[in-house]
């Protein structure tokens, strides 16, 4: 059994978006097997109770106030300006996080620092830097290849400061990102072509030691605790989006389906409707209302009623990184899927079969209009993706791999 200081930017619970999906099973996973600390920065909204189950999970949980404000935001920029380092990277370091780092690893003696997210990655290093003389290994997940995620954000920006803005930021990812996959002993990506992203910004004698020490382990759901979503008499036709609507590329994505493919859409099936669910949506998604065929409600308690209504769900994405939970969710809950390709990047899919992708307006249009109208389609997708996920996505079977990797650093460091 080793100490593991697990080290996440938001809390793991409740599963209310891909990133805590992942770090909550990851915890769920080496609990079984070790020691584990987590540190974790919680927000405002975050309710005690989270808290509190989380240490029902772990050995120990510090949390630690995340602060957000117009101040840390220049204060951000201009070190970014001077020192090449992220914006995004420099408004998080918060002196509070490096002091419970530090309180913790002078009075433990960790064998694992296990980094989730880039964000994290700076404190991670910090965690084995003073632990010296006993240098614990070092493991980061990489949820998605940052730097990318940045870069296509840029590229479907329209305002052209606000994208010259962002190329920059692409670029100091670059570079920070290539320094802490060196810097860190294991990588964790949850699809194979973040490795191959990754291993872009380095050079080839470092591409090759990257790749092996790099281990491809997706992100997995909890089949077993989710019952398939039981239709209710008030399913007509209705499309649906889940997704933090804070998020850039899902504010994107909503954006573009509504204004663009909805009107296709509404040509064939007049009556359609589109319900885009998640937390804290710009003014221009809440405008979209002024049809009354779009429902945009924020952040709901109980997604079940928005779920047995549903004969659609709609991953619109041009931009983004890693790995849509989302598509996880909706195989879990019988819900029928459409996406572009780019939505469903890093998950295995049978197009036509568990989901139906498309790329363009008019066939993005094309796909959701068989979904709705289609009923023998609708009930293929619906039952082909809850066997899917069951069979290729359920925690406790895949993350076997993340033994392997800490059997490998512990070993290494024995």
């Amino acid at each position: 059994m080793a100490r593991v200081l697990f080290l996440t930017q938001t809390l793991p619970y409740p599963l209310d978006s891909g990133a805590k999906v992942r770090q909550y099973h990851m915890l769920r996973r080496l609990a079984l097997r070790h020691e584990v600390t987590l540190v974790s920065f919680v927000r405002a909204d975050d309710p005690p109770a989270a808290v509190d189950h989380l240490r029902g999970v772990c050995n120990a949980v510090y949390p630690v106030r995340m602060r957000r404000s117009l101040w840390r935001n220049v204060r951000a920029t201009v070190r970014s300006l001077f020192t090449g380092l992220p914006m995004m990277v420099a408004r998080d370091e918060i002196k509070e996080m490096e002091t419970v780092v530090r309180t913790l690893v002078q009075a433990t003696r960790f064998d694992v620092v296990h980094a989730d997210q880039l964000s994290m990655a700076g404190y991670g290093q910090l965690a084995v830097r003073l632990s010296a003389p006993h240098v614990p290994r070092a493991l980061l997940d990489e949820h998605n290849a940052f730097y990318l995620l940045v870069q296509r954000m840029a590229a479907a920006e329209n305002r052209p400061m606000r994208r010259l803005v962002m190329r920059r930021e692409a670029r100091t990812f670059e570079a920070y990102e290539a320094a802490m996959c060196r810097a860190y002993d294991a990588i964790l990506t949850v699809i194979a072509e973040d490795r191959e992203y990754l291993q872009a910004l380095l050079s080839a004698p470092e591409r090759e030691a990257l790749a092996a020490k790099t281990t491809v382990v997706p992100i997995c759901v909890d089949p077993d605790g989710v019952q398939l979503v039981a239709r209710t008499d008030e399913a007509r036709r209705t499309i649906l989006h889940v997704g933090t609507m804070f998020w850039p590329p899902n504010i994107h994505g909503v954006l573009w389906f509504a204004r663009e493919v909805l009107p296709l859409i509404h040509e064939r099936v007049p009556n359609a409707r589109f319900v885009v669910v998640g937390k804290n949506p710009p003014a221009e998604v809440e405008e979209l209302t002024a049809d009354a065929r779009i429902h945009v409600t924020g952040y709901v308690p109980e997604l079940l009623p928005h779920l047995a209504r549903a004969d659609a769900f709609v991953v619109p994405l041009h931009a983004g990184s890693g790995m849509r939970v989302k598509i996880l969710d909706a195989w879990m809950w019988g819900i029928p899927i459409v996406s572009t390709p780019l939505g469903a990047e890093g998950i295995e899919t049978v197009d036509g079969d568990n989901i139906l992708l498309a790329e363009d307006v008019s066939a993005f249009a094309d796909a959701t209009v068989r979904v709705l109208t289609d009923p023998a389609l609708n009930r293929r997708l619906r039952e082909h993706g809850r066997t899917w996920v069951e069979s290729h996505y359920s925690w406790d079977a895949v993350y076997a791999k993340v033994d392997e990797v800490y059997a490998r650093l512990l070993g290494e460091a024995a």
